[in-house]
């Protein structure tokens, strides 16, 4: 290959995940795996016994995600999956509505709302602010794992009532590793600056004199936990988990007020509660989000156990009915 097609090649590279760069790893590999332990740790004993057992396996998995991210070695893996991790609250259009079901759904919304600034006259560099991949898809890869959970978990009462142990077995492993998955992406929602164009430095408008340089996301996140934090410290803010009756839009919710949050982080940054040992109130803010995100991924997964005990409606339900109507009687 030429020197000027391989420079051709990288600038190519660069250029499709420049977007997808802006959000760095959240939590870091110590706050990921303690947030899929205390979930763990929370489990009821009506949940099955092999994932309340799993404590170290589903810690394993918290950061199993941020291991995808190396665009030297994976680059297809990485780029496809980076908007996974955040979402951009503050660039959801105020007459945007509901999020609609399915990523696809929402990704054509987003076009259209696009399309119609371009053709307002709105400068295509403002419109596109609200290409998917610089908006985020996090909602909807959390809520793609966790259905797969609950389908998982589903065969393996299947296979339990049909006395198969050895696919249930088998079920067991899918589960786990559904479970450890979606705990990275609940505890990337739980980290503020994972919601927020301000992921690393104050943009905007800033009358509060609030820190623009970068390095307060991997400095706040993964440092600071790091040196100042421990599992302990932050467990006993979790309570055993509850079913949440609209996992979807309950999760929506937990990332609206983490996105809340967002302004009282970079307040406590500039008064020096992230810097060094920190103070009380930086340790606890970060004890508090670490704790938020733990009990999301506990409710979620003693959701999807719950749910799975219902049969879903067969889809061809009425086609084998008009089917079953239309064939003569003997």
């Amino acid at each position: 290959m030429g020197k000027f097609l391989r420079f051709a090649v990288v600038a190519v590279v660069m250029v499709i995940g420049a977007s997808s760069l802006q959000h760095v790893n959240a939590w870091g590999e110590d706050g990921h795996t303690w947030i899929n332990q205390v979930a763990a740790e929370k489990l009821p004993k009506s949940m099955p016994e092999f994932m309340r057992k799993a404590v170290d396996r589903l810690g394993y998995l918290g950061p199993e995600p941020d291991r995808w991210r190396n665009q030297n070695s994976e680059p297809e893996l990485k780029f496809s999956q980076e908007a996974d991790h955040f979402i951009d609250m503050e660039r959801i259009p105020a007459d945007f509505g509901e999020f609609p079901t399915g990523r696809y759904g929402y990704m054509k919304k987003l076009y259209e709302k696009r399309a119609a600034l371009l053709a307002a006259g709105t400068p295509q560099k403002e419109a596109d602010e609200l290409l998917p991949d610089r908006v985020g898809l996090q909602p909807y890869i959390t809520m793609e794992v966790f259905e797969r959970m609950k389908v998982a978990m589903r065969e393996y009462r299947h296979a339990l009532a049909n006395k198969d142990k050895k696919k249930a077995q088998g079920i067991e492993n899918n589960i786990i590793l559904y479970a450890g998955w979606l705990g990275h992406y609940v505890a990337d929602g739980s980290q503020p600056l994972h919601t927020s164009v301000k992921y690393d430095g104050w943009v905007g408008e800033n009358p509060s004199g609030y820190v623009t340089k970068h390095g307060i996301h991997s400095d706040f996140e993964t440092r600071f936990v790091r040196e100042n934090v421990q599992k302990k410290d932050f467990a006993g803010l979790v309570h055993e988990p509850v079913e949440l009756k609209n996992p979807r839009q309950d999760y929506i919710a937990y990332l609206k007020e983490s996105n809340s949050l967002v302004e009282p982080l970079y307040k406590i940054e500039k008064a020096g509660g992230f810097a060094a040992k920190g103070t009380p109130e930086g340790r606890e803010f970060v004890n508090k989000r670490l704790a938020a995100g733990a009990q999301m991924l506990s409710n979620l997964w003693y959701t999807a156990w719950v749910e799975s005990a219902v049969e879903p409606p067969d889809p061809y339900a009425e086609k084998k009915a008009a089917a079953a109507a239309a064939t003569p009687k003997k």
